[in-house]
Order: C-alpha cells, then sequence, then structure tokens
C-alpha cells in the first residue's frame, strides 16, 4: 500500500461578511466546508468543479497562503496547521505551488535567472556560481534555453512563462505541487505539451500533485484519482477511470455530460441543472446540491445532511442521500 504524503481532515475555511461602521461580522461565506482527503506520496488527485466551489481556496489553505478557519492538514505525519514561522520556512522546500497566470506570478522587474536565484538564496540551498548552475539546469529541465536567464517575463510567450513557474516551483526540490489550474489560460496545443511536462517530470523527480482544474478532459488524461467539488464540499471521489465510467452522484453526472466527445457520429445525452448555484454565504439546507438535482428524494434531500462514504468498501467514496451509505444517523437531521 502507498504511503500517504498528505492527509487532510474537515478543512474548513470561512470569509467573514462583515457590514456597518463597526465592522461586525453578519455571516460567513463557506469556501471550503468540512472537507476530507488523502494523497498517497507519487499520485496525482484532480480536484474538478464549477468556478467559484472552493477549488483554489482549497490549494491555498493545505499550503498555508491562506491560513483554515479549521480541520487538520498532516503532510508526511506533521500537522502544519500548527506550525510557526520557521517550521512554514522549513516545510516550504517540500511543498510548492504553480499559479494559473504564470504572467501576474512572476515580478516583472527581474530575470528569470534573478528570481529563481532569489529563491535559492532565501532557502539556504546554493549561491553564487552553483546557483548559477542550477538555474540553468532547472530552465533545461524544463524545456527553456539558458539563454532565457537573462530575459524578462514581458519577453515571453504564455507556455513559456509557465514553463518558468514550474522551473521556479522545482527550484527547492519538493516533494509535492498544487497544479491550480495551470493550462487554462493557455492555447490547446500548448496544454498538452505542459501536461506531458508534468507528467515527465513526476516519473522522474517523484513528484506528488494536486491537479485543479475545470477541464474534465485534462483531468482525465493526467490524474489516478478525481474529486469532484461542489460548493465548499466534495461530492465524489474516486479512481479516475472508475469515476468516469462509473459515476455516482448526479452532480458528477452533470459536468462528464458536458465533456466534448471527438468523434462527431457519436452523442452524449446532456444534462441541464436547473437553477443558479446557490451562494456559499447563504448555503442550502440538507444536502447543498438538492435545489438544483434532478434526482431529488423528496421530504428527504431538503432536510438530510448526506456523508461522504465509501459505497460497498470500495474506494469510491459519494455523497448523496440515493445511496444508504451515504445516510447519517437516522434521527440526524441538519438545518
Amino acid at each position: 500500500m502507498s504511503e500517504i504524503l498528505l492527509d487532510v481532515q474537515n478543512l474548513k475555511k470561512y470569509f467573514p461578511i462583515k457590514r456597518g461602521l463597526l465592522s461586525k461580522t453578519v455571516g460567513n461565506v463557506k469556501a471550503v466546508d468540512d472537507v476530507s482527503f488523502q494523497i498517497k506520496k507519487g499520485e496525482t488527485l484532480g480536484l474538478v468543479g464549477e468556478s467559484g466551489c472552493g477549488k483554489t481556496t482549497i490549494g491555498r489553505t493545505l499550503l498555508r497562503l491562506i491560513e483554515p478557519t479549521g480541520g487538520v492538514v498532516k503532510f508526511e505525519g506533521q500537522d502544519i496547521t500548527a506550525f510557526g514561522p520557521q517550521e512554514l520556512k522549513r516545510i516550504r522546500k517540500d511543498m510548492q505551488i504553480i499559479f494559473q497566470d504564470p504572467y501576474s506570478s512572476l515580478n516583472p522587474r527581474m530575470t528569470v535567472g534573478g528570481m529563481i536565484t532569489e529563491i535559492l538564496k532565501y532557502h539556504e540551498i546554493s549561491e553564487g556560481a552553483e546557483a548559477e548552475k542550477r538555474v540553468m539546469y532547472l530552465l533545461e529541465k524544463v524545456g527553456l534555453s539558458r539563454l532565457h536567464a537573462r530575459r524578462y517575463p514581458h519577453e515571453f510567450s504564455g507556455g513559456q512563462r509557465q514553463r518558468i513557474g514550474i522551473a521556479r516551483a522545482l527550484s527547492v526540490e519538493p516533494k509535492f505541487i498544487v497544479c491550480d489550474e495551470p493550462v487554462s489560460a493557455l492555447d490547446v496545443s500548448i496544454q498538452s505539451q505542459i501536461i506531458n511536462l508534468l507528467q515527465d517530470l513526476q516519473k522522474e523527480l517523484g513528484l506528488t500533485y494536486l491537479f485543479i482544474s475545470h477541464d474534465l478532459s485534462v483531468v482525465e488524461h493526467i490524474s489516478d484519482r478525481v474529486a469532484v467539488m461542489y460548493l465548499g464540499q466534495i461530492v465524489e471521489i474516486s479512481d479516475c477511470n472508475e469515476l468516469y465510467a462509473n459515476t455516482k452522484h448526479p452532480y458528477s453526472e452533470a459536468l462528464l455530460s458536458a465533456v466534448p466527445i471527438p468523434d462527431p457520429k457519436q452523442k452524449r445525452k446532456r444534462i441541464i441543472l436547473t437553477g443558479d448555484v446557490p451562494s456559499p454565504a447563504n448555503v442550502p439546507t440538507g444536502c447543498y446540491f438538492h435545489p438544483r438535482c434532478p434526482k431529488i428524494i423528496k421530504g428527504e434531500c431538503e432536510h438530510v445532511r448526506p456523508l461522504l462514504a465509501k459505497l460497498n468498501q470500495s474506494s469510491h467514496e459519494v455523497k448523496c442521500l440515493l445511496y444508504p451509505e451515504s445516510w447519517p444517523t437516522k434521527d440526524v437531521k441538519a438545518a
């Protein structure tokens, strides 16, 4: 059995809503609401869902770029939510992130070589000629030239900037990387190059990824397991092949029905969800998905909060009252 690298339990991130002259807190935006999952060493967990469902917030909270409201994040058995500044600096060498927008994540006033050298110096990895040698190695590793070290971010294309972002993340020899929609801003042809690069680096360096995306086709290609998010919660998680072939949750079914099929002769029945996504500041009672669910159980889904539970002792987990395993204790009703 593979070793668990990241263990997330009951993770929450609420953003307070403040009003009035005294900025009194009158409510909370539940961006991430009681999320639990594990990532094994060397695997890629894909995280998918609509815009605003909390995917990026999860990624940044795991690294404590955003402080969690509650829950536990264990990296190699250590609870990093309890770490102080010095411990965080140490753990940042093992946990890195590739941002969605490669241009805004790069310093426009620094050369590529200067940016990476600064990171190496900050983490006391190397300096001087040794740091310069490592910069050249990293640029070649991601498919760039040594000459690019002297250039500024505005001199590169979008795909090249994302390669720089990858080189920067690799500079400290991390074990775990959050890939926050790393190809969503790129052309399709460039997307495939970046995805192939990430896969090659994973095999060569033994990396572990949390791959965040709204593109289900890309997630299917790169992921070992996939987690589906809706309104701050994970509603389904399973092995990639199992989830795409045997989808259980009605929301996951609707998402997958929108994925284009390359063969024009084949058609997929499109599931159109009615209504708008509820506000995370005012979540529905019972199952969060029930106002839009085409398979709602009247009188139950409106009141009972389902559990994320394994189906028939398998690795497939789902949060839906259509399955007996997801039912909480009979007398437990969510207000």
